[in-house]
């Protein structure tokens, strides 16, 4: 990558910008592994001409996950897309392997390489039948998507080099071949910490951009003052026949929701809706090939659902619906933030015989002078 673009750590988050996106805090390290315990690998794959892609795994705990579940929900904006793992999660309300996310005809080795890493988990002997949840968006613009380039060592090596602290963003893991609002799209993350008289509750985002749409930051209309948004060339706006890019809505967008708070399986699904309302700030178009997902989980340890417990009865305390409003502000907040961070990390990535320039920095901030959306 350092061959075709600067190094990701050059370009600012949105919060080095001096953008504030909401009213509720970030966490100490405004990323999904605020909330404790959870951590975040990459496999980020780019080799010769035409392969830029890769794998993202979010782990919810360290411990063996099939033996120490967590309550999980997921949410559908827009089905055009393939989620393995949705429907016993839908029906279940419960998450036991790592979150993966990769290119979009990866899917099922992805799948089967994450079975085969659970089942050989020291305490897995016995277990007869996995539920993996990969999730995907198609990278096929800059990466030779029919050749299925990732192997199960790649998977391996994003679960196995997951970690907590700051979490890489941009053209990385699974974000590496990926375009958004016509630039370069990728991985973002960031939270939302309450306060304590709220709970003192964490929500962290974590986000695959490849969708398209009106990019709007901060409520200022970037995408249209660069020139480059859906429908552009449609309306015929003047330049837009000298435009680059590519400005399609379609695409997908993923989204991985923590909290540490103690919730059930409902309304982890209602705090997923609520992160599309994120996801709309953002300008999405939410296109007819745009599959947006929600995947949410609490990581609090009075509701996860342990194997050796054999009782017929649970016994959880969980938040009341009243409790949960101030966790559906902050994830919003948190996936807006994220998505821009997705954007602002990314760089400049050529493959497949294309190039996707990353979003122009210093034009968007002058934009954002300009709208008063930063000083």
């Amino acid at each position: 990558m350092a061959a075709q673009t600067p190094s990701s750590s050059a370009r600012p988050r949105a919060s080095d910008l001096g953008l504030k996106v909401g009213v509720l805090p970030a966490g100490p390290l405004d990323a999904i592994t605020d909330v404790a315990g959870v951590r975040v690998g990459h496999a980020t794959i780019i080799r010769g001409e035409n392969i830029r892609t890769g794998v993202t795994a979010v782990l919810p705990h360290s411990g063996n996950l099939y033996r120490e579940k967590v309550p999980g929900a997921i949410f559908v904006g827009n089905g055009f897309g393939k989620l393995t793992g949705s429907t016993q999660v839908e029906e279940m309300g419960d998450i036991e392997t790592p979150i993966l996310l990769t290119s979009t005809t990866s899917v099922p080795r992805v799948a089967d390489a994450l079975i085969s890493y659970m089942l050989a988990l020291p305490g897995n002997e016995d277990v007869l039948s996995i539920n993996p949840v990969v999730g995907e968006t198609n990278d096929g613009y800059l990466s030779d998507i029919r050749a299925r380039h990732i192997t199960p060592d790649d998977v391996s090596a994003a679960i196995k080099g997951a970690k907590d602290g700051p979490v890489e963003e941009g053209a990385v893991g699974a974000g590496t071949g990926t375009i958004a609002f016509g630039w370069k799209g990728g991985i973002g993350t960031s939270s939302r910490h309450l306060p304590a008289n709220l709970g003192g509750y964490i929500v962290g985002v974590l986000v695959q951009t490849n969708f398209g749409g009106v990019l709007t930051i901060g409520g200022a209309p970037v995408g249209q003052e660069l020139g480059q948004y859906y429908l552009r060339k449609e309306l015929a706006q003047a330049g837009a026949d000298k435009a680059t890019g590519k400005d399609k809505a379609d695409g997908s967008c993923m989204i991985v929701v923590a909290t540490d708070a103690p919730l059930d399986s409902r309304n982890l699904k209602r705090l997923a809706a609520r992160a599309l309302f994120g996801l709309a700030r953002t300008g999405s178009s939410a296109s007819n090939g745009s599959g947006d997902y929600v995947i949410s989980f609490s990581t609090a340890p009075q509701v996860r659902i342990h194997s050796t417990d054999k009782s017929p009865t649970r016994h959880d305390e969980v938040l009341t619906n009243d409790s949960v409003s101030p966790l559906f502000e902050a994830v919003i907040e948190a996936t807006e933030e994220a998505i821009y961070n997705s954007m602002f990390k990314a760089t400049t990535i050529t493959g497949n015989g294309h190039t996707i320039e990353a979003l122009p920095i210093d034009k968007t901030v002058a934009i954002l002078k300009e709208h008063g959306v930063i000083k």
